[in-house]
């Protein structure tokens, strides 16, 4: 490709952006989506549910902390994986990772969509959302959702951004994750402060019938929620002084999340009850809001609205995340020759991976028309199996090279990432048997995704395979003419 070059990306990127990065992906569509569908299963252990999965999410992070360290590369789990395994095992850990940051991508446009549009009718510029129609397409007579075309726009927006500007994309990060943590702080502030709150909706705490075994089915399909500090490490080369910096944003956004979240379930457990949420679903969060916060305000008029507002910001963010993460891990398997060399390639004017970040866009664009739920379930699923692989990359390294500068080293080693592999696995063996029972659909599409990375993985063996052996043949022919 002419207009590109094999040179990395520049380090723009400073510790507070590379926090913002690992927060936006977290705080995102997790908090407002997710809440109310924890509760329906767990109840007030929904709280519970949450901070388990901070926990189980903690321990892998303390190997994403000292692999990211150790070797200071783009492309997250995958870069690590490459230095550390051989080339088929690398390859799969690039594809699952790459697919599951891109269906992650699609889910978060999916909820941006109904919310913008709940946005605009606070104001009264449309009808609810659940009234709003079609628009039809003439010639193939087919009715396209405005909901559909919001994604698929809010895609192509930030696809745009980043393809021509990394600092852009990181500083829109920062800017959209303050903001609506600001928007979250209002409401824990409201939510501790009013007189509906109540320990007594925390009784009893788990629910009767399953009892404390309700907790596990709503940690594997909540688990997607804490999924997003490992963003950072896919953008290494983009941040400043990355063996110090890494770790440190890895650990201040897994924590500044994991409070964000007990606070916000916290506060909407304590005035609405577990049931309230519950029957609000995926509106728990304003539902909660709209019951204690005040109303007649200037501008945003009611609490209900502040919260549809932040759930807009936060769909936003986590979609910009991810679709930095995903282009980055497709730029480095590019770069390493496990895609096409294009992938791997710099845009000569942009400075960006301009090649990766479209071809990330082609399935994260085609992805919005799945059902919401199957593309959760599909990143959750991603996400575990790769958090496995990242544990075991990291004991595995540790053996076959014990003297490597280490920045950073797991306090307890080897107990952290060996109770990591134990927890992602048990929520992976949840999680697979509620798909066969509930998402067969997204089993299937997760199956279809492996299944054309083997095809990919043995075309890309047999391209470069007569490569290798022209350059052997010239070798031969150079070493006969000079004897």
């Amino acid at each position: 490709m002419s207009s590109s070059q094999t040179r990395s990306p520049e380090a723009e990127l400073g510790l507070l952006d590379a926090t913002m990065i690992g927060m936006g992906a977290m705080i995102g569509a997790g908090i407002f989506v997710l809440t109310g569908l924890a509760s329906e299963i767990a109840g007030p252990a929904a709280i519970v549910v949450f901070a388990l999965n901070g926990v189980v999410t903690a321990f892998t992070g303390l190997s994403y902390a000292e692999l990211a360290a150790s070797i200071p590369k783009s492309g997250g789990g995958y870069a690590f994986v490459r230095e550390i395994f051989d080339d088929l095992s690398s390859f799969m850990m690039g594809w699952m990772l790459w697919f599951a940051y891109m269906i992650a991508g699609a889910l978060y446009a999916l909820g941006f969509a109904p919310n913008f549009l709940e946005l605009l009718h606070v104001y009264g510029l449309v009808p609810p959302p659940a009234q709003v129609g079609a628009i039809a397409v003439p010639v193939v007579d087919v009715a396209v959702p405005i909901a559909f075309l919001l994604a698929f726009v809010a895609v192509l927006g930030l696809v745009a951004l980043n393809a021509v500007s990394t600092a852009a994309s990181g500083s829109a990060e920062t800017i959209f994750t303050i903001v609506k943590v600001c928007i979250l702080v209002v409401f824990v502030g409201f939510g501790f402060a009013s007189p509906m709150f109540s320990g007594a909706e925390f009784q009893p705490l788990f629910p009767d019938g399953n009892g404390a075994a309700a907790v596990l089915p709503a940690m594997g399909l909540t688990f997607i929620a804490f999924e997003g500090y490992d963003l950072i490490t896919t953008v290494t080369e983009e941040v400043e002084n990355p063996r110090e910096n890494i770790p440190k944003a890895i650990f201040l956004s897994l924590a500044a999340t994991v409070v964000v979240y007990l606070s916000v379930v916290t506060v909407a457990v304590g005035t609405l009850g577990a049931a309230g949420l519950a029957d609000a679903g995926e509106a728990g969060i304003a539902t909660a809001a709209t019951s204690f916060m005040p109303t007649g305000l200037p501008i945003i008029q009611n609490g209900g609205a502040l919260i549809v507002f932040g759930a807009v910001f936060s769909t936003l963010t986590a979609l910009n995340a991810v679709v930095i993460a995903s282009s980055r891990v497709a730029f480095s398997m590019g770069r390493e020759g496990q895609l096409l060399p294009s992938f791997g390639q710099i845009h000569h004017r942009y400075g960006t991976p301009f090649v990766a970040i479209l071809a990330s866009a082609v399935v994260m664009l085609g992805s919005v028309a799945l059902p919401t739920q199957s593309a959760g379930n599909m990143s959750s699923l991603f996400f575990l199996l790769s958090f496995v692989i990242v544990n075991i990359a990291v004991i595995r390294l540790r053996r076959e090279r014990p003297n490597m500068n280490r920045p950073y080293t797991i306090p307890f080693y080897p107990a952290p990432p060996l109770i990591g592999i134990a927890l992602n696995l048990i929520l992976t063996a949840v999680l697979v048997e509620y798909l066969l029972r509930t998402d067969p659909l997204a089993l299937g599409l997760s199956a279809g995704w492996i299944g054309l990375g083997g095809v990919a993985y043995v075309g890309l063996d047999r391209l470069r395979t007569p490569s290798a052996n022209d350059t052997a043949t010239v070798d031969t022919e150079e070493d006969t003419n000079n004897q």
